[in-house]
């Protein structure tokens, strides 16, 4: 009986399309829910720190005098908890997959100054 179950699990195999992807090159589509990964834009940021000091995994770093902004993405753990704390919405939850990398790596992003207008 269970030779029938195996035969036939077999024969149903050659004929549906394979479960795997070749992921580099193929990409599935994101699944509704995926938290994916933080986006900065850098044009409203103004460098407060609440990111910084609400991140549960010290993944982001804010240097005002240098005016950057930093996340190590392999310490990020995608809670959302600087998304949800940061008072100009300039962080976001990108729904995609991180690119695949060979070694750590930390993303630094420039601010630039905020023009004042008088």
């Amino acid at each position: 009986m269970g030779s029938f179950k195996l035969g036939k699990m077999t024969l149903g195999g050659l004929f549906k399309q394979p479960e795997t992807i070749q992921y580099p090159v193929q990409t599935k589509t994101p699944p509704p829910g995926l938290k994916g990964h933080v986006a900065n834009d850098v044009a409203n940021c103004i460098l407060c720190g609440i990111c910084q000091k609400r991140c549960p995994c010290g993944a982001i770093t804010v240097d005002k005098p240098g005016r950057t902004w930093t996340i190590d993405r392999f310490r990020c753990v995608q809670c959302g908890s600087c998304v949800r704390e940061c008072p100009k919405d300039c962080l976001t939850m990108e729904p995609s997959y991180a690119p695949p990398a060979a070694k750590k790596h930390v993303d630094a992003f420039e601010v630039p100054d905020a023009k004042k207008t008088a």
